[in-house]
């Protein structure tokens, strides 16, 4: 079901162009991502949702590596007109064309700004804290996700929120029905509540289906495998922040989801260092 609320990304890169055609659920959206694969599919997401309708624009930028180190007026390197929405995502925009927004943002109107971080260069720890400085200076709500599928509700960010439940997009979650027989666990049915922003949830539901297995490390071993198999867009490059890849904190952001859906509350198969991180009680 569409909600009301408005969207427009900007955007350069891979990512964004799998963002939008998620949000968009286009119909080969994830065999051309090489998922499943055309002649597998089982068309999982069909007729589930579509929020193009909420999209009011999408604005590809340009790359950094065509674009000067340091940018002395941004709005050389905006549209000229950005049209008013509630929510405004930026993916992969140079860290100049990324201070000026807020103040753009503000002006046409937009309550919150979403900067996906699938790559350290994205946005670093200190331009994160700058941008929510600026944000909540001018009254907008900020949130700077690393990688995206951390997205999570505050009570701070009111129309975040609304994104994240309205579009399902996020820090995944998911209903699971398992059978048990005679210590063999059966993955009956596997529901997306919500899914990361690749969409990625989607394809671990159609790889655990069915799906039988002894104990955990059988189970966690199916979800990463599917989840490097989607592919995961985060970046293998280690993030000073978490000394950790990203990749590999989402990866285990996918299994800590099924683990939950489960009701398996242990977490032996998170690193230590990660499992704040991963589990939000930080």
């Amino acid at each position: 079901m569409n909600s009301n609320l408005k969207l427009v990304v900007f955007y350069n890169g891979f990512f964004g162009e799998r963002f939008i055609a998620n949000l968009m659920n286009y119909s080969n959206s994830c065999p051309s991502f090489g998922a499943c694969g055309l002649d597998q599919c089982v068309q999982c997401k069909q007729g589930a949702y579509s929020f193009s309708k909420n999209i009011v624009a999408t604005f590809g930028l340009l790359s950094r590596e065509n674009m000067p180190d340091f940018i002395e007026d941004a709005e050389d390197f905006l549209p000229k007109k950005i049209p008013k929405a509630d929510i405004a995502v930026a993916i992969n925009i140079h860290p100049d064309i990324l201070m000026a927004l807020p103040e753009k943002l503000k002006e046409s109107g937009f309550k919150a700004l979403i900067v996906p971080v699938e790559e350290p260069r994205w946005c670093s720890a200190g331009l994160a804290k700058q941008l929510k400085e600026s944000c909540t200076e001018i009254g907008l709500e900020f949130a700077a996700p690393k990688p995206f599928c951390l997205l999570r509700k505050s009570e701070d960010t009111p129309t975040i929120n609304r994104f994240i439940d309205e579009m399902g997009i996020g820090y995944p979650e998911f209903e699971v029905d398992v059978e048990d027989s005679r210590g063999v666990k059966k993955i009956k049915n596997f529901r997306v509540i919500r899914s990361q922003p690749c969409g990625a949830g989607w394809y671990i539901g159609i790889k655990l289906r069915e799906f039988e297995f002894k104990d955990m490390r059988e189970l966690w071993d199916r979800v990463s495998s599917s989840h490097h198999s989607f592919p995961c867009t985060a970046s293998m490059e280690k993030d000073n922040e978490y000394n950790e890849t990203l990749l590999h904190v989402a990866g285990y952001t996918a299994r800590h989801a099924v683990d939950k859906a489960i009701g398996y509350e242990g977490d032996e198969d998170i690193p230590e260092h990660l499992i704040p991180i991963v589990k939000g009680s930080t």
